[in-house]
């Protein structure tokens, strides 16, 4: 199991997302080295987040707040 990841990992994770796209030749390796966590997590965590994006999609995220007024 992979270790936790701080706010501002995460932050800088969706960063280098956007820096290391697609098309960047040895982009986890980057990304890793950028966020400092090892490959393998850096692709699992990659997974988490696309699996949570497609969940938000189809609405099965309720939203953290209500509107009282």
């Amino acid at each position: 199991m992979g270790s936790s990841w701080t706010p501002r990992q995460n932050k800088i994770f969706e960063e280098a997302l956007a820096i290391y796209d697609r098309e960047t030749p040895d982009r986890w390796q980057n990304i890793a080295r950028v966020v400092g966590k090892p490959v393998e997590e850096i692709k699992r965590h990659y997974e988490i987040l696309k699996e949570d994006i497609k969940r938000i999609e189809r609405g099965q995220v309720p939203f953290p707040y209500t509107d009282s007024s």
